[in-house]
């Protein structure tokens, strides 16, 4: 049976406010180290009676459960009262040990047990144990799980959203976890070593790629969040990424992975190392957090009501999205997923010939176990190009290693380079306008058109599609500077009309 929940809950307040908002009074008679030893003892106490009222609770008696962990949270709230009045006493210390009890009654072991389950939870192992990344760089295993100095598994409460949101990651959600964890692989190179020397989680900068972009180095969000990690514009010049030649440092896997462990580690800070709150932060504003979260000096927990209740359901949705992708990188054995074994060491090639990544994409094929092509991963390890812009031989293109050999054998001369290019070039005609049709086809200039960028849109695309303007033509008119030709979903671009 599940062990009732509002014991934990109601004492949540009564224990924290007794650590933060209790009066400084004398010190206690005996000496104040003794004092505090004692202190701690009863804390060690406490914790063992709150964990014996849960075994109770599992084998079903609950009268003796709830009369166990009362007492236990009692001792616990009056031992913490105490500590306040000490200077030498850590309060953080029954706080972390109070939020220990309130994670095992509202998070995972207990919370597994239901009425007729005679099973026994899975017991918790080494962090990281069953991750590949972890597997194949066994050096990195403590970075992986650390979050300053606690193991990310402590951090992290499997209660109900959580859950809920591993249930979504492992149903519906699945191929878009999968996905991501492949495109990320590739980007590792560039992104992890950032994290690491931040001291940041490389498991929590899975968990938001996850569900920021997939992984796709160049999504853009109808607000206009940008890049891999989805930094909105203003956000990401107060983090250093701005716009060089023409090029969004959002879009920059390395870069955007340094701002983001950058902000995270300046909202630790403010909100005392909580993570759920920075990730609400990070989603919903960080002004709005704050407003929610830190009273009278106090930083709330992120699933109490006054916070959780509080923000929008977005973010309601995604602090536990961010978190349960964490989990799953580093346990994905627990819930029967695998995650894909990826070749993802990091080459490049040096173009023998001109070529766009469209025209590679093509002539590479699906060489390298890669069944669905290679376009987005030379997108995402060459953000800068244009994909349909040709590159003159002698650029030098991170490519994964895999590739390397494949390049030199299909891509350098032959029948498929010249394929690609063919296609290429090929030109889609557009109808003429029909001013022109009811005027019989004479030879008349019609006005400049205006074409709106959409999402995905390159200016040899738009330069296709319009049926006779060139790429010169259009970036003349807008003033796009060469090689780039920048341009963003929903500017618009004045477009050369066809001539009859």
């Amino acid at each position: 049976m599940r062990v009732p929940h509002f014991l934990a809950v109601a004492s949540a307040t009564l224990l924290l406010g007794a650590c933060s908002g209790a009066p400084k009074r004398a010190a206690a008679p005996v000496p104040v180290d003794e004092a505090v030893a004692a202190l701690y003892a009863r804390l060690e106490r406490a914790t063992g009676e709150y964990e014996a009222g849960l075994e109770l609770a599992r084998a079903g008696d609950t009268p003796a459960a709830q009369a166990r962990m009362r007492a236990a949270l009692d001792d616990l709230r009056d031992a913490a009262t105490t500590c306040a009045t000490l200077s030498e006493c850590d309060s953080q210390r029954f706080i972390a040990g109070f939020d220990g009890l309130l994670r095992e009654g509202i998070g995972s072991r207990s919370d597994q047990i239901v009425e007729g389950d005679t099973s026994t939870p899975e017991a918790t192992t080494e962090a990281g144990e069953g991750s590949p990344v972890v597997a194949a760089v066994p050096q990195l295993a403590r970075s992986v799980a650390l979050l300053k100095g606690r193991e990310l598994g402590d951090i992290i409460a499997l209660n109900g959203p959580v859950k809920a949101a591993l249930e979504e990651w492992l149903t519906q959600y699945r191929p878009n976890l999968i996905a991501a964890y492949e495109n990320y692989q590739y980007l590792r190179f560039q992104m992890a070593p950032e994290y690491d020397k931040a001291g940041l989680p490389e498991a929590l900068l899975f968990g938001m790629l996850a569900k920021e972009s997939g992984g796709k180095v160049h999504a853009v969000s109808r607000s206009g969040a940008s890049g891999p990690l989805q930094f909105m514009y203003a956000t990401g010049l107060r983090f250093g990424l701005g716009n060089v030649d023409g090029f969004d440092q959002r879009f920059d896997p390395r870069l955007s992975a340094r701002a983001n462990a950058a902000y995270v580690n300046e909202q630790l800070r403010i909100f005392n190392n909580n993570l759920e709150l920075v990730l609400g932060a990070y989603n919903g504003g960080e002004g709005a957090m704050r407003r929610r979260a830190v009273r009278d000096g106090d930083v709330l927990s992120f699933w109490s009501p006054e916070v959780y209740g509080a923000i929008s359901q977005e973010t309601r949705e995604y602090v536990p999205m961010v978190l349960a992708a964490a989990w799953l990188f580093m346990h994905p054995e627990r819930y029967n997923l695998k995650f894909p074994s990826v070749k993802a060491q990091p080459g490049s090639i040096t173009l023998k010939r001109p070529a766009s990544i469209a025209e590679l994409t093509i002539c590479l094929g699906q060489d390298g176990d890669r069944r669905e092509g290679w376009f987005r991963t030379l997108r995402n390890l060459n953000p800068q190009l244009d994909p349909q812009q040709p590159e003159p031989a002698g650029a030098k293109l991170l490519v994964p290693q895999v590739l390397e050999k494949v390049y030199e054998r299909d891509c350098a001369g032959g029948r498929w380079p010249e394929l690609a290019a063919d296609l290429h070039a090929a030109i889609v005609p557009t109808p003429a306008p029909v001013a022109l049709a009811q005027r019989g086809g004479v030879a008349v200039r019609a006005k400049e058109g205006t074409v709106v960028v959409r999402k995905g849109d390159t200016l040899a695309a738009i330069a296709r599609r319009s049926g006779c303007a060139s790429i010169r033509e259009i970036a003349e008119r807008n003033g796009l500077r060469a090689p780039r030709y920048a341009i963003k979903p929903g500017q618009s671009l004045k477009v050369p009309a066809c001539r009859r």
